[in-house]
């Protein structure tokens, strides 16, 4: 019984991450086409902690999803776009969704 308890919590506890999966948006200098753009996603997707990402060449905005109980460190992100010829400005962790950055980027401008 008290191994049943357990595993409902562990399989709850994990529901609760997934429903609040970590986001991380950052600011990109260096983007000025399509091809930059579909590098910049390339080397995001080589990470296994990623899940999805979007990445906005007129917002100049990467997003990247992880995956549950994961993370990519800001050091990790930061090398792999530098070494790509890109500068990151500013990087944010938040609660928003990819679908609902997805739709934003949509509806603006």
């Amino acid at each position: 019984m008290k191994i049943s308890r357990r595993l409902l919590l562990i399989a709850g506890l994990g529901l609760a991450v997934t429903a609040n999966a970590t986001t991380i948006e950052m600011t990109v200098n260096g983007l000025v086409c399509g091809f930059c753009a579909q590098g910049i996603e390339k080397t995001l997707r080589k990470d296994p902690a990623t899940e999805d990402v979007v990445v906005s060449l007129e917002h100049r905005l990467a997003a990247v999803a992880t995956k549950p109980g994961t993370d990519i460190a800001d050091k990790a992100l930061e090398s792999a776009l530098e070494a790509s010829g890109y500068d990151i400005k500013a990087i944010v962790r938040t609660d928003r969704s990819l679908p609902a950055i997805r739709a934003e980027l949509q509806a603006k401008p």
